[in-house]
């Protein structure tokens, strides 16, 4: 073995060594508002965005201490339920329906453009995600049994439907199968690759050009897929569960490998309904929702509660090792390790 993939070896060793010892908490570092927030992007340690109802956006640059609130002028009864952010002066919110809505700063928040809008009934968007600075796509619930999927090749300056990546993609939808705009997670950009679940009365995984099955909770509007990650090596975890009855343990959380041959669930679930989930390491994963927060050090195969605390949404800092949670009732809160 090379030197260097020894020495890689043992810093990955050494890291999930150090967090084993130590104590995770989670600080809740704002809350007490009326707001529920589904969006969040952290860009580093110091700097990250959030976004959610009352047309409801918040900067910080000092790791989430302080938060510039904005409520977005003309969208005041807008519900943003995903946001990406660039830096801490670019970013992109998503506005679920009536009509859907994408709109972009470059000033911080002080002024926004609208970059896309369809006010087609039944229009719904329910996640948005971006493979670099300047690829994204975002995914809509079906309109006449076609889900809505569109891409942007600029960062977010313009929008389209009507491209190869798309056009390759079976987007037809079955009776009662649609998506969740929970956090805005349940859609993966992956360079040439674009990956969902959905929810509902049934629970697939589109993958690359296979359509799987998943073992989750469904048959309800309730039930299904709500998040999707995946690895480097394009090996993945959904979690989900059944929204109505966040306490059940079952059915809400299934890995999948990167040809989608492999699909099982873990050996210990999370607690209950899960609503987000993202790596902190190539091992340590963490999954949070109504029913609460949970880890696991093993790449997802076992689960522990740390947290009964609700939350919507988990994001890891894009550059840092910074992890922060938003949810209802205002709360913005940040995972701390203590010995």
């Amino acid at each position: 073995m090379a030197l260097n993939k020894i020495f890689s070896c043992l810093i990955a060793f050494f890291m999930t060594t150090c967090l084993l010892a130590q104590n995770p908490t989670i600080d809740i570092l704002q809350s007490g508002t009326r707001k529920s927030f589904r969006g969040l992007s952290v860009v580093n340690d110091q700097v990250l965005w959030v976004s959610g109802s009352g047309g409801t956006v918040g900067r910080s640059i000092d790791g989430g201490f302080h938060v510039d609130w904005i409520t977005v002028p003309g969208f005041e009864k807008k519900d943003f339920r995903d946001i990406a952010a660039f830096d801490d002066q670019t970013a992109i919110i998503m506005g679920i329906a009536e009509p859907a809505v994408i709109l972009k700063t470059t000033d911080a928040g002080k002024t926004w453009r609208t970059v896309f809008t369809d006010s087609t009934k039944g229009m719904f968007l329910d996640a948005m995600d971006f493979h670099d600075a300047n690829n994204g796509a975002v995914i809509g619930d079906p309109i006449l049994v076609k889900f809505f999927l569109a891409i942007t090749k600029d960062q977010g300056e313009t929008w389209t439907s009507n491209d190869p990546m798309i056009t390759k993609h079976n987007l037809t939808a079955n009776e009662g199968e649609a998506f969740f705009a929970s956090s805005g997670t349940n859609l993966v950009h992956r360079g040439k690759e674009i990956v969902f679940a959905t929810g509902g009365k049934q629970s697939r995984l589109f993958l690359e050009d296979k359509i799987l099955e998943l073992p989750l909770l469904q048959g309800s509007e309730s039930t299904g897929a709500n998040s999707l990650v995946m690895d480097a090596n394009g090996n993945g975890l959904i979690v989900g569960g059944d929204f109505s009855k966040d306490s059940i343990q079952i059915g809400n959380a299934v890995l999948f490998d990167k040809r989608g041959k492999n699909i099982r669930v873990p050996q210990i679930n999370p607690q209950g309904y899960k609503s987000c989930v993202i790596f902190m390491t190539k091992t340590e994963l963490i999954a949070c929702g109504t029913s609460g927060v949970d880890l696991s050090h093993d790449g997802g195969l076992s689960w522990e509660n740390i947290s009964k605390e609700s939350f919507h949404v988990v994001q890891k800092a894009q550059k840092g090792n910074a992890v922060f949670l938003a949810g209802g009732n205002g709360k913005l809160a940040k995972l701390t390790w203590r010995k």
